[in-house]
């Protein structure tokens, strides 16, 4: 048994909203957490010198330091950059993407409940502390990670992937789009789409799978390419689909005056 199941650590809770913060601290530490709860981030910066958390789990509404606000103070400073931010919000089209422009490494939405949070930051950071372990996240004997993109954003997925210096190919079905990257220690090596290959195939994939209420992924470890056509970072290849995504928000916006 891993030394995770034994000590999965300590969360830090950052929420205005007392009431939910009762029943995440309670949730939490049915997973084996031990939890201290803050309700402002500012005073929260101040204890994590003495009292390191393994995670911070912090609202995207609170009114001075929120969860977008954070990522950047925390790297600022070497003894407190590996910590972990992941980001409460109320849902939301562009809340994930929102919360990983920030720097964030994860997000959940309130709206699931104190229980189904607290069981994926579980995940998030067995994840996070051991490496992607697919056995365990599915509880099955299939090697693979799969899902529907309605329940998880492409983005999330990719982030997840890299953060984790994941190798094998994540195949892509949504709609008219049929993609697949692959990578390497993290790094996306190669993807195709359609007659896309490179990043402009990533860009394309990520655009696509947007707000996307049905498709599916499927993630299989160890498979590689033959060649390498991505040069860019997966993070800038987010970024950049993401930028184009607003863009083009902003452009429709201005066509319907």
């Amino acid at each position: 048994m891993s030394a995770f199941v034994t000590a999965p650590g300590k969360i830090l809770l950052i929420d205005a909203n007392v009431f939910f913060a009762k029943r995440m601290s309670e949730a939490l530490k049915q997973e084996g957490f031990e939890v201290s709860h803050s309700t402002q981030a500012g005073y929260a910066l101040t204890t994590l010198e003495y009292d390191t958390p393994s995670a911070i789990l912090c609202s995207t509404t609170l009114r001075e330091i929120n969860a977008h606000e954070l990522p950047p103070i925390l790297h600022a400073d070497p003894k407190t950059a590996h910590i972990p931010v992941i980001a409460i919000g109320d849902g939301g089209e562009q809340a994930l993407m929102e919360a990983f422009r920030s720097g964030c490494a994860d997000y959940v939405d309130k709206r699931l409940g104190a229980e189904l949070i607290a069981s994926q930051v579980k995940t998030f950071l067995r994840s996070h502390n051991e490496g992607f372990q697919p056995v365990q996240m599915l509880g099955s004997s299939d090697t693979a990670l799969s899902g529907s993109l309605s329940h998880m954003d492409l983005p999330g997925i990719v982030q997840m992937l890299s953060h984790t210096r994941q190798s094998g190919s994540l195949y892509v079905n949504a709609d008219v789009i049929d993609g697949i990257m692959f990578f390497e220690s993290g790094n996306i090596m190669h993807a195709e789409c359609g007659e896309l290959i490179g990043d402009d195939a990533v860009v394309q994939i990520v655009k696509s799978c947007n707000g996307m209420e049905s498709g599916s992924y499927k993630f299989l470890p160890g498979e590689s390419a033959a060649t390498r056509t991505v040069l860019r970072s997966a993070t800038e290849l987010m970024l950049n689909a993401l930028r184009e995504l607003d863009e083009a928000g902003q452009s429709e916006s201005e066509g319907g005056f």
